[in-house]
């Protein structure tokens, strides 16, 4: 860590301050706080950028729950895939919005 323009002694007792500052987890935690404000949910949830894996993941769970659902006329299989469809939809709609970004 030495950055060579402090004498040695002075170098040594700023590591160890440095040192016994980054133990302190309360100071990083109220650090870390300072560093970005944090966003609502909505923001959050817009600035969201899935990985394909995940979307094909989705799309294939959604898919078979359609199947399932449309086959057993279970009313689990017909709700678990009302709750994936719109989360899949949705990630399908983020990963087309970057992918057609310039």
């Amino acid at each position: 860590m030495s950055i060579g323009r402090l004498p040695d002694h002075e170098q040594r007792i700023l590591d160890d301050l440095e040192r016994d500052l980054r133990r302190d987890r309360r100071l990083m935690r109220r650090l870390r706080t300072l560093e970005r404000p944090r966003r609502s949910w909505p923001a959050r949830l817009a600035a969201h950028r899935p990985h394909p894996l995940t979307v094909a993941a989705l799309l294939a769970v959604a898919v078979g729950l359609m199947v399932t659902g449309i086959s057993t006329s279970h009313p689990a299989a017909i709700w678990a895939f009302a709750f994936v469809w719109p989360v899949t939809l949705f990630a399908v709609f983020r990963l087309l919005c970057r992918w057609s970004e310039p």
